[in-house]
């Protein structure tokens, strides 16, 4: 009989929070042998059951392989879990959310004990890990050559982008990302406190917001090319002088409806302060050289 099995690599996972159990989840589905370690114990009960070996401590779960996932609250969590491990000769992948300074502290941390490391972003909530078609996925940065040797173990739960070699670039493109995203919250959190005290079914809005916000978002691609070139008039559809005009009956409509406008007029403000030091032909993106200090 021949033997068709092909081994997979091994995998420790430290945290098992709601992500953590979905990439561990992921992982022995896919028949990768997985070592998991948890504070609390209590958490790693479910996956000893799927096959996960539990190990008692953080530091005997690192010694299990030599592929280390950190999977924890914050980075002072991975500083506290990792604190007296013996980290030479790991590979360590983190993919605790983290700012861009802490992700290449890390970096050197980890180098300086011996390991090789690589950080991730992840851009996915856990019942999107280990479903293709969800389209979730990891940024990864640091060592290039880690992440291409992990690359096919990496992608199990959800696919991979690599964005450079600076360990702080993913958590830089995941906090860039998470910030649009959160811009966008507000705006449709605005939009239905508009109709709020009105007859209007938030069902009704709710399809036609998607659809308008999913026309304005390749306005995106405008932008960038206008911080490029540094000609903010460049391919303007609705310049900075006539959106200012009107953004006195945006204020007044909120009024009205007895809507607070905290979410629209800190944006408006910079938009008036750019129409003054800047042209009234151009875009919105001079916006941008205000928030960068």
């Amino acid at each position: 009989m021949t033997q068709n099995t092909v081994e997979k690599n091994p995998v420790t996972l430290l945290g098992l929070g709601a992500m953590g159990t979905a990439l561990a989840r992921t992982w022995l589905a896919a028949g990768h042998p997985l070592t998991v370690w948890n504070r609390t114990p209590a958490r790693a009960a479910p996956l000893a059951a799927e096959g996960a070996k539990v190990a008692d401590s953080a530091a005997a779960a690192v010694a299990a392989n030599a592929l280390v996932v950190v999977c924890l609250l914050d980075d002072a969590s991975v500083e506290d879990a990792l604190a007296g491990t013996d980290l030479a000769g790991r590979d360590l992948v983190n993919l605790t959310t983290s700012t861009p300074a802490q992700a290449r502290a890390r970096a050197e941390w980890a180098r300086e004990r011996g390991a090789r490391y690589l950080d991730g972003g992840i851009m996915a909530v856990p019942p999107m890990i280990g479903v293709p078609e969800s389209g979730g996925y990891v940024f990864y940065s640091g060592s290039r050559e880690l992440f291409e040797r992990h690359r096919e173990t990496l992608a199990v739960p959800a696919g991979t982008v690599y964005v450079g070699d600076d360990a702080g670039f993913a958590a830089l493109y995941d906090m860039a990302l998470l910030s649009a995203m959160y811009g966008m919250f507000a705006g449709a959190a605005h939009a239905f406190a508009l109709i709020r005290k009105e007859d209007i079914d938030p069902a009704s809005l709710a399809p036609l917001l998607a659809d308008w916000l999913t026309a304005m978002a390749p306005a995106v691609h405008r932008t960038a090319d206008q911080l490029r070139s540094g000609d903010y008039t460049r391919g303007v559809v609705s310049n900075l002088a006539m959106q200012v005009a009107g953004t006195p009956a945006f204020l007044s409509a909120a009024e009205q409806q007895g809507v607070s406008p905290e979410l629209l007029s800190p944006y408006f403000a910079l938009m008036r302060r750019r129409l003054v030091e800047g042209s009234g032909e151009e875009d919105l993106t001079g916006v941008i050289d205000l928030l960068v200090r």
